[in-house]
């Protein structure tokens, strides 16, 4: 996989630069100038795609899914399946934050699991890939709360009673902090900001895909709030929750999430 990986990091990298550009060329939009906002979104997320799917070399029986794709279930019977955000973070993105990202996946449908995964924050000058070498996760916090990154939109409803049957099981503090793109939520773990992950509302594939492969590789505990495993390349290509958790408080989350 080493050279489809370097194929995957190098379109990211460029799909990514290209997003900074285009948002740079833009200017400063007000916030409440929602027309140019859109505007400035829906350009960034079509040319991120084209580029991409332009510069990603697919392999006989390979399929691709990509959020601003059309989706043709022909997938289903591919033996591998690139999943592709071009712009995860849209919002963010058009706020002018730096947690937006570009999530380039390849998933193997035999075998049901990711071969490749890959998660360019372009504005935070930061990539993560399922191949980095040498992986380490941070110590747990001993000098801080520890903290669930959630969604800034769409967070847990039963967020702040989990949080505080967390800190009543580890005799610790524990706070929420709030990130886009899901790469990005990941970056905050992998970076030691962060220990955990929590989303139970459903998403779709292209926002999980590179993210989780990263995360695994990582040694991150990665998969349902029930404990089951995320699959991929599904119809529709839609994940229930998600549950990425520090090994260190996995079990201790995992039981806080009952009341």
């Amino acid at each position: 996989m080493t050279s489809e990986l370097a194929m995957a990091k190098s379109v990211a990298a460029e799909a990514g630069q290209l997003l900074v550009s285009i948002r740079q060329a833009a200017g400063d939009i007000p916030s409440d100038d929602k027309a140019a906002l859109k505007a400035l979104r829906d350009r960034a997320d079509a040319e991120s795609n084209e580029l991409i799917t332009a510069r990603l070399t697919l392999a006989d029986g390979d399929a691709l899914l990509s959020e601003e794709g059309v989706d043709d279930e022909n997938r289903l019977a591919a033996q591998r399946v690139w999943i592709v955000d071009p712009l995860d973070g849209t919002w963010e993105y058009g706020q002018g934050r730096t947690d937006f990202g570009v999530h380039i996946a390849l998933w193997d449908m035999a075998r049901k699991r990711m071969l490749l995964g890959v998660v360019d924050l372009p504005a935070q000058g930061v990539v993560r890939t399922s191949g980095d070498l040498d992986p380490e996760l941070p110590m747990l916090p001993a000098d801080r709360p520890l903290r669930i990154v959630a969604s800034r939109t769409r967070p847990p409803a039963d967020l702040a009673a989990i949080c505080e049957r967390l800190a009543q099981r580890v005799g610790q503090d524990v706070e929420v902090v709030n990130v886009g793109s899901v790469g990005a939520k990941v970056n905050e773990i992998l970076s030691g900001r962060a220990e955990a992950y929590l989303h139970d509302t459903g998403f779709y594939e292209w926002d999980l895909a590179a993210p989780l492969a990263v995360a695994k590789h990582y040694g991150l505990v990665c998969d349902h709030w029930d404990g089951d495993e995320v699959d991929f390349n599904l119809m529709p290509p839609f994940v229930k929750n998600v549950f990425v958790s520090h090994p260190g408080i996995a079990d201790d989350l995992r039981a806080s999430l009952a009341g």
